[in-house]
Order: structure tokens, then C-alpha cells, then sequence
């Protein structure tokens, strides 16, 4: 049975990055009894601004790795729960170098783990629909809580690797864990190597935005403050050792979305450059949210996709003193790999 959990002093991994900066400025947002120590280390993906004019007795940087357990060892007792957004998550990237990710998805997640084991702390992990693999374009199933993994790229192997960790914490040794699978994240904040901010910045740029292979690949896109609502759901109304999948029935692939941006920022729908595919890129990620709705009672607010992406264009376009230093070098990394 689900019963209700009320955290004050949480820890945030990652919360520097996308998704949990998101996450953080829901909790300071709509929890104002709620305090969040950010643990991040700052590499490209996480960027203090993100989590910039917070109030500092609400939200406390450290900057630190998910690896160290000293470190670990130090601030983890007094919090009452961890929610776990570090990672490594770029399948580019996992594909140029598989290590990093298998040590902080998988290394990072164990010592987590161990250290909520150790101090009696409550666990959330956030996690991908990647880890199922993917579904042909004309199937019309989509991924549940049942749905066996079949990870495809070196990423979505370490994630349903970190997965399988929690699981088997939970139940050998009764830590207190949930885990939530999330289909595509848009919205303020997102690094420019992404599909949605690289498109947007290099139209701001002055660029022909760039299409992997040929457009078809559908992703199940949710706006990431539906997001970081059901992480909080999940986090104090879950039941221990569960799993739900999170997702906002925003099926649309690829050169339809990049049709979209080019529409909403004033450009012919077919100003675009088609580019190399990405080895093993799965063809389509579809979420059914149904139990996270049915058993907790969440539901999306941002189901309008055509509008949410008007904001996240707007963001960038005010924001560019934001996405400016990164995007020489994350172009000059795709040139490099002919995308």
C-alpha cells in the first residue's frame, strides 16, 4: 500500500543538470518546507547558473562526486531522501566512449545505494525508457512497468544496469527505493547537444539545423515540470520497491518536431540539413503512464505540445548568454562525426 512520505531535508544528484534543476526549482517552488542539497560535479552537463538566485536557506550546493563515498559518508545522514538525477546521458557520447557512463550510472548508483543502506535514507531513481529498447513504428504497444529491457546503445545499458541495482537493494537489503522511467525531457535548461536546443540554437545561430538519418524515429516527449511533478508524486506517495513509468502521450518523431521548431521560428519546414545516423539508434519510445495516474493520481498539466515548445523557444531565444559558451564546441563535436 502507498502510504505518504513527508521529506524535509532531501538530496538532489545531479541537480545542476536539466532535469533535476528542473526538479529543484519545483521543490523550492512548490514544497517551501522542503530544503535540497544539490550534489553535482559539474562537468560540461551541469551548470551551477542553472540552479542561480535560489534561496540560499533553501538550497545548498555541493559539489562532489556520486563515486565518493568518503563524501558521501559526510552529508548523507540527516537527509531523509536522495533523488538520484546523476548521470551520463548523451548516446553520442556513450558510443565515442562507453567509460564514464559505467561509472557513474553504475558505480555512482551502487555507492548511493550503499550509503542510504548504511543511514536509513529513502531512495528515488530517476531513469530512462531507454532501457526497454525500442518499438517498430508500426506496433501499436507501448512500454509498461512489464516491458522486458532490451537496451540498445552503451547509455541505456548502464541505466537499466543501475535499474537492476536498485531493484535488488530493495529487496535483499530493504532499502527504501522507488524507480521511475521517463520518456523525453524538454523544456528550460537542456544542454545544446540535445535534439530540441541544438535544433533551436542554431536556427538563433544563424545555422541549417541538422536531421539524424531519415526523421521517422518517434519519441514520447513530456515537458519536464510534468516531470519533476511526478518524481515528487512518486517520491512521497510510492510504494516501496515499485516502478512507474512516466510519460505525457507526446508521441511525434523527429522531423515533425524539427518541422515544428522551424514553423515556430519563422523558417521554410524543410530549411534543414539531413546528416549520418547514429549507430543503433532506436526507432521509437512510446510510455504508458497508466499506473503512475491510476494508483498516485498524477496527471500532466503541459499536454500541449505545439505550446510548450513555443515557451522553450522563447527561453532560448532570451537566454543566449545561457547556451553561448557551450555551442561552439558541441557543433565542433558533431562535424567531427559527420552530424
Amino acid at each position: 500500500m502507498s502510504q505518504d512520505f513527508e521529506p524535509k531535508n532531501i538530496i538532489v544528484t545531479g541537480g545542476c543538470g536539466f532535469i533535476g534543476s528542473n526538479f529543484v526549482h519545483h521543490v523550492v517552488r512548490e514544497h517551501p518546507g522542503v530544503h535540497v542539497t544539490v550534489l553535482d560535479k559539474l562537468t560540461y552537463a551541469g551548470n551551477p547558473e542553472n540552479i542561480a538566485g535560489l534561496p540560499e536557506d533553501r538550497v545548498e550546493l555541493v559539489v562532489g562526486d556520486i563515486c565518493d563515498a568518503e563524501l558521501l559518508e559526510r552529508i548523507v545522514p540527516g537527509h531523509d531522501a536522495i533523488v538520484h538525477y546523476a548521470a551520463e546521458s548523451h548516446n553520442d557520447n556513450s558510443i565515442a566512449n562507453p567509460e564514464p557512463f559505467l561509472r557513474t550510472n553504475v558505480e555512482g548508483t551502487y555507492q548511493l545505494l550503499e550509503a542510504c543502506r548504511k543511514f536509513d535514507v529513502r531512495y528515488h531513481h530517476v531513469s530512462t525508457d531507454e532501457v526497454y529498447g525500442d518499438l517498430a513504428l508500426d506496433d501499436p504497444a507501448r512500454f509498461t512497468e512489464e516491458t522486458p529491457y532490451r537496451p540498445s546503445s552503451p547509455y541505456s545499458s548502464t541505466k537499466a544496469s543501475s535499474d537492476l541495482l536498485v531493484r535488488a537493494w530493495h529487496r535483499t537489503f530493504g532499502v527504501r527505493a522507488t524507480i521511475s522511467n521517463c520518456s523525453n525531457n524538454y523544456g528550460p535548461y537542456q544542454h545544446v547537444e540535445k535534439f530540441i536546443p541544438r535544433q533551436i540554437t542554431n536556427i538563433l545561430d544563424g545555422q541549417r539545423p541538422k536531421l539524424y538519418g531519415d526523421g521517422k524515429n518517434v519519441r514520447d516527449w513530456i515537458h519536464t515540470e510534468d516531470h519533476s511533478s511526478a518524481v515528487w508524486t512518486i517520491l512521497t506517495k510510492g510504494v516501496l520497491g515499485e516502478t512507474y513509468l512516466i510519460g505525457a502521450d507526446g508521441e511525434r518523431d523527429n522531423l515533425t518536431v524539427l518541422r515544428d521548431i522551424l514553423t515556430v521560428m519563422g523558417k521554410d519546414p524543410d530549411d534543414f540539413d539531413w546528416v549520418r545516423d547514429r549507430p543503433g539508434h532506436d526507432r521509437r519510445y512510446a510510455i504508458d503512464s497508466s499506473k503512475l495516474r491510476r494508483e498516485l493520481g498524477w496527471k500532466p498539466v503541459h499536454t500541449d505540445f505545439q505550446k510548450g515548445l513555443e515557451q522553450t523557444i522563447a527561453w532560448y531565444t532570451e537566454h543566449e548568454d545561457w547556451w553561448r559558451p557551450a555551442k561552439g564546441a558541441t557543433e565542433a563535436k558533431y562535424r567531427a562525426q559527420g552530424q
